[in-house]
Formats: structure tokens, C-alpha cells, sequence
């Protein structure tokens, strides 16, 4: 049992992509494609930036700040994190697609300035465990 969570933890990612593989694959129903439920956006400096637009993006911090904690009590961002590499900031946005999410951050004033480059992956409920759940109890 101590060696099989590794192992499910380690495969659950696995299995999750070869699920929706498959999915689209058959042509399966939409329900068999995880449903977006907030989009993972990675925020970083853009590559090759001068001294000078470094000093840009310290001067518009403050006002990157307050837009952000506007974003979170507007409930419009629902999670933000610094990199542990240091090297930028990622959000999860509550929105549905890419592009609602997209609009949202353009609002904010380093977006503005073009000086950052963004990731966004649309994330949802990890789907193997749906088939955990539909092959046993509920509640189980």
C-alpha cells in the first residue's frame, strides 16, 4: 500500500492526457474532455528587456499591485503565487477560456507596457478520477 500512491500520483498525469487523447481520438462526447474551470496563467519578464525597462517595471509595480488585489476581490483572480525561481508570478484566473482570461490580465498596467510574456493553460477536474469514482460506492 506505501508503494501504490506513489505510483497512482506519478501515473494520474499520465493517464489523464491519454484519456483525452483517446477521447478526441473516438470522437468522443464533450463530457469525456475536461471541463475548463480557471486558466493557469505564468507570467515572466519578457526575454532580452534593457536596464531602462527594468526600471520601468519597478516604477509600475505599485500599480501592478493594486490592480491585482482589485482582480482578486473582484473575484476575477483566484489564487496568485511568486515563481520560486524567481523569475515571475502565476495566477489562477477564474474564467472559462483562455481569451476571458487573456482580457483580464491586458488590464493590468505591466501588460500595458508589453513587458511581460504570458502562459496561459486552461486547467479542470483531473479526469482519472472519474473513472475511480464510477467503478465503486459513492461516498467511498
Amino acid at each position: 500500500m506505501k508503494l501504490l500512491l506513489p505510483f497512482l500520483m506519478a501515473a494520474l498525469p499520465a493517464a489523464s492526457v491519454a484519456q483525452s487523447q483517446s477521447a478526441e481520438a473516438a470522437g468522443a462526447p464533450a463530457a469525456a474532455i475536461p471541463k475548463t474551470t480557471a486558466v493557469l496563467v505564468i507570467q515572466t519578464a519578457k526575454q532580452g528587456i534593457t536596464p531602462e525597462q527594468v526600471q520601468r517595471i519597478v516604477a509600475v509595480m505599485p500599480s501592478e499591485i493594486r490592480a491585482t488585489v482589485k482582480l482578486y476581490f473582484d473575484g476575477k483572480i483566484r489564487e496568485w503565487y511568486s515563481r520560486g525561481d524567481g523569475r515571475g508570478v502565476v495566477f489562477l484566473v477564474d474564467t472559462k477560456t483562455e481569451e476571458e482570461a487573456r482580457a483580464i490580465l491586458e488590464t493590468l498596467p505591466l501588460a500595458k507596457e508589453h513587458l511581460m510574456d504570458h502562459v496561459y493553460i486552461p486547467v479542470g477536474p483531473l479526469m482519472p478520477l472519474r473513472a475511480l469514482m464510477a467503478n465503486g460506492p459513492a461516498g467511498q
